[in-house]
């Protein structure tokens, strides 16, 4: 059985509850922001865990596209590849994920609990804390087992989520040299400010494997200001990643930049001209009041984006069913989708 999306990422149960703005203070986190726990943030999971609003998501960024893809996908057509702990929060996070018929091999810490997130919502913004705990402990050696690399041989597109640039650089530059070789496409998303900021080396390695990036606008600011462009304008730093150097000549990069409510804009750089075809994609319109979380949009919208890559659809199609995922994900609580299945429509 040949599964056509290999994802790549950090599997997390996300904690997810309601706060007010003190409660970011008190440990010093922003609106819309995703950071790694420091010791000082540790108490947060402990005080989730006693409120009564607690609500249990099976979640990590590239875990959650993975399921919105197969959500859109014939069925067997997405496998996800994490680390988790051998514990009761990965049975819920293999729960969750059947349900949408998506396939997992994870890697199993015996002595590691699997990794978890504070979802912080405060009004309709959100602040993402991560213990990554079992999901910092993926090793490539885990895809090199035969049966799995086998999956990735029989793959024809591959995704991975920014976070693990902070856990295996190494698995990332495997899929990366076997997609450039095979002239299959890769997706990369930046995840967040802080993996442009602080992560710059493994993103500046991988990026030359990456044939699509996906970010929002303030981890494109981010990365704007890491790498010194001195330009704050969002095509602008959107142009200065598509012509980077590139292994798989054979395709152009295009850079897909999110901005929730205003446009999505595309970039893409062919070499052989040096031109540069930039596209601007208004965002449907949805009533305020029918807007339950906006946790996971992002990972909404890349799970369209990429379900439609692997279906040959169009860059314009593709952008267009991202908008649709995102804005049926942003309707449910946690990055869910609803049941019994929708199917994507352009109205």
């Amino acid at each position: 059985m040949s599964y056509q999306l290999v994802c790549l990422g950090n599997p997390l149960l996300d904690l997810q509850t309601n706060v007010d703005q003190e409660y970011l203070k008190k440990y010093d986190l922003k609106d819309n922001d995703a950071i790694l726990a420091e010791p000082k943030h540790m108490p947060i999971y402990e005080e989730l865990l006693k409120r009564d609003d607690l609500i249990l998501v099976a979640g990590g960024a590239a875990q959650n596209t993975a399921r919105g893809a197969q959500y859109i996908l014939p069925p067997h057509s997405v496998v996800y590849f994490g680390s988790v702990g051998k514990d009761v929060y990965a049975e819920k996070l293999n729960e969750a994920n059947a349900q949408y018929g998506l396939r997992t091999e994870y890697q199993i810490q015996d002595d590691i609990a699997t990794g978890k997130c504070a979802a912080l919502i405060y009004g309709a913004h959100r602040s993402l804390v991560t213990d990554l705990a079992a999901a910092n402990h993926f090793k490539p050696t885990h895809l090199e087992k035969p049966e799995n690399w086998k999956l990735v041989e029989n793959a024809s597109h591959f995704y991975i989520g920014g976070f693990h640039l902070t856990v295996s650089p190494e698995a990332i530059k495997k899929l990366g040299e076997h997609a450039a070789e095979t002239n299959k496409p890769l997706a990369l998303n930046f995840s967040a400010p802080f993996i442009c900021q602080f992560f710059k080396d493994p993103l500046d390695a991988s990026l030359p494997y990456v044939d699509y990036v996906i970010a929002n606008e303030s981890e494109a600011a981010a990365y704007a200001e890491s790498h010194d462009l001195k330009t704050t304008d969002i095509v602008e730093i959107a142009k200065e990643v598509a012509k980077l150097p590139k292994v798989n000549t054979a395709r152009p990069r295009t850079v897909i930049f999110t901005q929730g409510l205003d446009p999505t804009i595309t970039v893409t750089y062919d070499p052989t001209t040096e031109d540069f075809e930039v596209k601007a994609f208004p965002v449907k319109k949805l009533d305020a009041e029918k807007v339950v979380d906006t946790n996971g949009a992002g990972d909404a919208f890349a799970a369209g984006f990429v379900a439609s890559l692997v279906e040959g659809k169009s860059l314009v199609e593709a952008v267009d069913v991202g908008q649709w995922a995102a804005k049926l994900s942003i309707q449910q609580v946690g990055p869910t989708f609803p049941f019994p299945k929708q199917t994507y429509s352009k109205n």
